[in-house]
């Protein structure tokens, strides 16, 4: 990429390093970096750093601040999304509770810590305490009752209204790109894209805001995957401060993959996990380097939470659990049909939603963002409320269904028919039989999961941030806790069965309900997301429960076959094809036998190839040129007779140089010629002086002949991160490939529109 040379001769791409005029180097909104470019600064900048580091003491110390530089960066990173996560979770907490009812002793405490604070609690009625009150006992003094009931309905309702009008205000007018998950942009961005004001500093304020705000309206939404945008533009700030960072898009997006994986940390609890998703799932170049920085950022972000601590509970995560029964060889079965359902779940979440989504792209739905969240906030909290599952928080419904139930607990779930003879230790409790209130628990959760499978579609992708991750761990672990409830009442009911019979005796623990809804959480996150490893790695880090990696596995695998047989993207990846974004996916193979002639621009019958002649054409020519053409760059030869290709210069950097030289230089006109050789051409006297741009000539543009099958074209796009690749023939230029043609063509070869794939 970089021509060998001293620093002074103007063959080197890099001459920009000595005396940069402004914005060189930089990229227009909504283009693509180049990686091999970005690569090559990075490299001559350090280079530049370690040769002058031997001159100076003061010199070898910024060497060592420069050095330092990254890791600085990540311990900012961790710590401010450690604090921005546990503000956020103190907030909901609070906020999900005020729809219910108010502490009179401290209005900001939420129910749980307004009756810790009690001295009246009892544990027999520990959620009832007089100094928490609903809202009809403080308005009307009624705490029982129809009119007290539809008081605090109705107010249910307008608290949630309120909250969800406000969300959806403040993005539309202060950040519009603070809606959604963010995940698919974060996915693109790493892979090259520039999307300015996406991790702008707005967007960071406004999407933390407005987070609290969602969440606690009881949408059916998360805050995991927003919460990865949230330390993406914590990145993003703390990248900007270090020159480092700020002047290489390349280097920026290492910085941003860290900062991805300290995301998923604190929205998890789950640092190893947060590196693993980093890896998987959003990160397009993650070198070993960035692997290191990740760990750490997830560390500090994890230490931070925790030091924050705000469940009370000194986990970093609501769903801690300990169960005390092993599972059993049988139990794979139940644990794999959750699998098959988790994935039948997310092919069926992707298909509608996408419809949806496009639907709201293509018709007058789209134009009225704020009375769409309105009506469906209105829609969920009128049928949440009377159903106890669907009324509180979706991570406190988790939180019970993964439960095991122990001799304390209070849940409808745990209404078993206890043997008065029962003299076993509290944590042992053996299978019984299921009473009124399980049967009452079953039925209300059946409910609970058809409105939540269908609200869900219609949730995601509105204009406020919402992420999918609980919500779909909330349909599946009320499928796991259903099936674990029924699998533990054929255990009890019919032990002398021949599955049961070797492992299932009379008056044991046998089967643990709790664990079928951790299994089935995992199925219903992977078919949707497609994530395996670093799934199973953030379940069993969220719950506690390393004994139960081997379901957890079984049923992350099998989601992702069943959903893979319907369809290879996950959400994510359907997103980013729903709105054009121009990414190359790693997963995708491309097994046509067409070559680069076929995909070449100019295409037969089309103008010929805008090209800069290396010095016959006038500062006017150029000019002309770039006017007439939205082209990104263009290739420059030796004239357009011989067509012999000498190098690529950007567009970019021709308007910036051309404009430079016109303030700074004497003797620059309009009919001075523009030459990219190393010495002048010979002019007739009286000519006005020539302007060299060599400086900005890529001497090295990558190259393909016309025969080289696309197979290859398509993996050197992904792999070298290429915006651009030039096609010859004997040295000749024969046509251009970009990133854009290589998508289009990959759309034709699906049988896709390869227009609607372009974004717009």
């Amino acid at each position: 990429m970089v021509n060998a040379g001293d620093m002074n001769g103007s063959g080197n791409l890099m001459d920009f390093l000595d005396e940069p005029f402004p914005d060189v180097g930089t990229y227009e909104d909504f283009h693509t970096i180049d990686w091999l470019r970005e690569k090559s600064r990075d490299t001559d900048r350090h280079r530049k750093i370690t040769s002058k580091s031997k001159e100076s003491i003061w010199e070898f110390i910024k060497s060592l601040l420069d050095a330092w530089s990254g890791w600085v960066v990540m311990l900012l990173i961790g710590l401010l999304a450690g604090t921005l996560a546990g503000v956020i979770d103190l907030a909901v907490d609070w906020m999900t509770d005020l729809k219910e009812g108010v502490c009179l002793s401290a209005f900001w405490y939420s129910h749980e810590q307004c009756c810790w604070t009690s001295n009246e609690t009892t544990f027999d009625d520990r959620d009832k305490c007089p100094l928490w009150q609903k809202w009809s006992e403080l308005l009307v003094s009624q705490s029982e009752g129809a009119s007290a009931y539809i008081l605090n309905y109705f107010l249910y309702i307008m608290w949630a209204l309120c909250f969800a009008f406000l969300a959806v205000s403040l993005v539309r007018v202060f950040a519009p790109y603070a809606c959604g998950s963010g995940i698919p942009e974060i996915k693109t961005i790493l892979s090259g894209f520039i999307i300015r004001g996406y991790l702008g500093k707005w967007t960071l304020l406004i999407k933390t805001v407005t987070l609290v705000l969602v969440v606690s309206s009881g949408l059916s939404l998360g805050k995991e995957g927003p919460l990865v945008h949230v330390a993406c533009c914590c990145g993003n700030f703390f990248s900007s401060l270090f020159s480092k960072y700020s002047k290489n898009e390349g280097k920026r997006r290492e910085v941003l993959s860290a900062a991805a994986a300290a995301g998923v940390s604190v929205a998890f609890g789950a640092p190893i996990g947060g590196v693993l998703f980093s890896l998987e799932e959003v990160s397009y170049y993650f070198p070993l380097k960035t692997l290191w920085r990740s760990f750490f950022a997830a560390l500090v972000a994890a230490f931070t939470l925790r030091s924050i601590n705000p469940f009370g509970n000194s986990r970093l995560v609501l769903f801690y659990v300990e169960y005390h029964t092993p599972w059993y060889m049988a139990e794979l079965f139940p644990f794999i049909l959750l699998g098959v359902f988790g994935g039948l779940w997310g092919t069926l979440f992707i298909r509608c939603n996408i419809a949806w989504c496009r639907r709201r792209k293509t018709t007058r739905l789209g134009k009225y963002p704020v009375l769409e969240v309105i009506v469906i906030t209105a829609i969920t909290a009128i049928i949440a409320y009377p159903n106890p599952y669907t009324r509180r928080s979706t991570s406190e419904l988790i939180s019970e269904l993964f439960n095991d139930c122990g001799a304390l607990e209070s849940s409808q779930l745990c209404d078993y028919i206890n043997d008065p003879n029962m003299t076993r230790p509290v944590d042992d409790i053996p299978d019984r039989p299921a009473g009124p209130g399980v049967y009452t628990a079953m039925w209300q959760l059946a409910l609970a999961l058809v409105f939540k499978i269908v609200i869900t579609i219609f949730t995601f992708g509105m204009k406020i941030p919402s992420g999918l991750f609980i919500p779909s761990m909330a349909v599946g672990a009320m499928a796991g806790r259903m099936v674990g409830i029924g699998v533990e009442q054929l255990a009890y009911h019919h032990h002398d069965w021949i599955i049961f019979k070797n492992w299932c005796r009379p008056g044991a623990d046998c089967v643990t309900p709790g664990l079928y809804a951790m299994v089935g959480a995992a199925a219903c996150l992977g078919g949707v997301t497609r994530m395996t490893v670093s799934l199973v790695v953030i379940m069993f880090e969220l719950t506690g429960g390393l004994e139960y990696i081997v379901p957890l596995m079984a049923a992350a695998v099998t989601s992702k076959w069943v959903a893979d047989a319907f369809g290879k993207e996950g959400i994510y990846e359907a997103h980013i094809h729903l709105n054009g974004y121009p990414f190359l996916d790693v997963k995708d193979e491309f097994t046509h036998r067409t070559l680069a002639t076929d995909v070449m621009r100019p295409r037969r019958g089309e103008a010929p190839l805008s090209v800069l002649t290396q010095d016959s054409m006038t500062v006017e020519d150029v000019e002309t040129l770039i006017k007439e053409t939205d082209y990104n760059g263009f290739p420059v030869v030796v004239s357009k007779d011989s067509e012999r290709l000498i190098g690529f210069a950007q567009r970019r950097e021709l308007i910036l140089a051309i404009k430079n030289a016109r303030q700074r230089q004497d003797g620059v006109v309009s009919n001075s010629i523009v030459y990219f050789t190393e010495d002048p051409p010979e002019l007739p006297p009286n000519s006005p002086h020539p302007l060299k741009l060599r400086r900005i000539l890529n001497l090295s543009p990558f190259t393909v002949t016309d025969h080289t099958p696309m197979e290859t074209v398509v993996d050197i796009f992904r792999k070298l991160g290429l915006r651009q690749c030039l096609v010859t023939r004997s040295g000749r230029l024969l046509g251009i490939i970009t990133k854009k043609d290589v998508l289009r063509h990959m759309a034709q070869m699906a049988n896709q529109d390869p227009e609607s794939i372009m974004f717009n």
